[in-house]
């Protein structure tokens, strides 16, 4: 799993780096910051905070006996309780790096906060591209993927194909508006349109008003700008509006095989053609 690899590896590069790093009482604090329970709960949450443990375990002080402590905290998809957790982990608790992090506007915000300080972060589920673009640290290192990949690599599948007119309906955080600003740009350049975007709250449980506009656009694509919850419900209530059967086509542009799962029936009816299907996190 990924949360073993980036624990191992942080572990190792502090011990590679002891004889200049301060490791107080020869322990490397690690802190998961994610989401424990709201819409990214099963694609982080718990789970995650057990493989950091067990990389922990695996890790058994890297032969210099060090020992490698997992702290965790909700940061409840709020930039200002991640920030307060970051804050007093940095400054009391003696935390060494912050992993994890779902929500870009939450790790865009940890990214400000740790830049030029002793602590690490690796943000292994912080995909805004801003990252290693406008908002570049050397404190940060940015794991597995980001929106301009997911943003350009689904585009290009679905325009491949014939894709040319777009609907979005994205999340209104720096992840969804990211995911769509990359997409449009691919599309238009290749010869194509988006007639319109439909902008939803993190954790939307009823899409009807945002479907019945994207339905009307008569896009060939609905692109599914968000993830987690939001993509389970949007895709099984397109599927009781019959949007794939009337001939549109549905694109997740962020889909988890715990999603797949999550649609149950209802939503397998009327599958989206997976944009980047990410089976748990890798």
């Amino acid at each position: 799993m990924k949360h073993l690899k980036w624990t191992l590896a942080l572990a190792a590069s502090l011990v590679a780096g002891a004889a200049s790093a301060e490791i107080s009482d020869n322990v490397v604090r690690v802190g998961v910051l994610n989401d424990i329970s709201g819409i990214f709960q099963d694609t982080n949450g718990m789970g995650s905070v057990e493989a950091a443990r067990m990389a922990a375990e695996d890790f058994n002080g890297g032969g210099k006996n060090i020992k490698v402590e997992i702290v965790y905290a909700d940061h409840q998809n709020k930039a200002d309780v991640g920030n307060a957790i970051a804050r007093k982990w940095l400054d009391v608790e003696g935390v060494d790096a912050i992993v994890d992090v779902p929500n870009s506007a939450v790790g865009l915000s940890i990214n400000t906060l740790l830049r030029d300080s002793r602590m690490t972060f690796l943000a292994s589920s912080t995909a805004s591209s801003d990252l290693t673009g406008k908002a570049c640290s050397p404190n940060t290192i940015q794991w597995v993927n980001d929106t301009w990949a997911t943003g350009n690599t689904t585009a290009a599948a679905m325009v491949s194909r014939g894709g040319k007119d777009w609907y979005f309906l994205t999340v209104d955080f720096a992840l969804g508006k990211g995911i769509e600003s990359e997409a449009q740009k691919y599309i238009e350049a290749h010869g194509g349109k988006v007639l319109g975007s439909s902008k939803h709250p993190l954790g939307t449980s009823d899409f009807a008003s945002f479907l019945l506009q994207a339905q009307g656009s008569k896009a060939q694509v609905i692109g599914l700008a968000n993830a987690g919850g939001d993509t389970i419900n949007a895709v099984k209530q397109a599927a009781e509006f019959g949007i794939q059967q009337n001939g549109q086509r549905l694109v997740a542009f962020l889909l988890f095989i715990n999603d797949v799962h999550g649609m149950g029936n209802q939503g397998r009816a009327g599958p989206p053609a997976y944009g980047s299907l990410l089976l748990g996190h890798e």
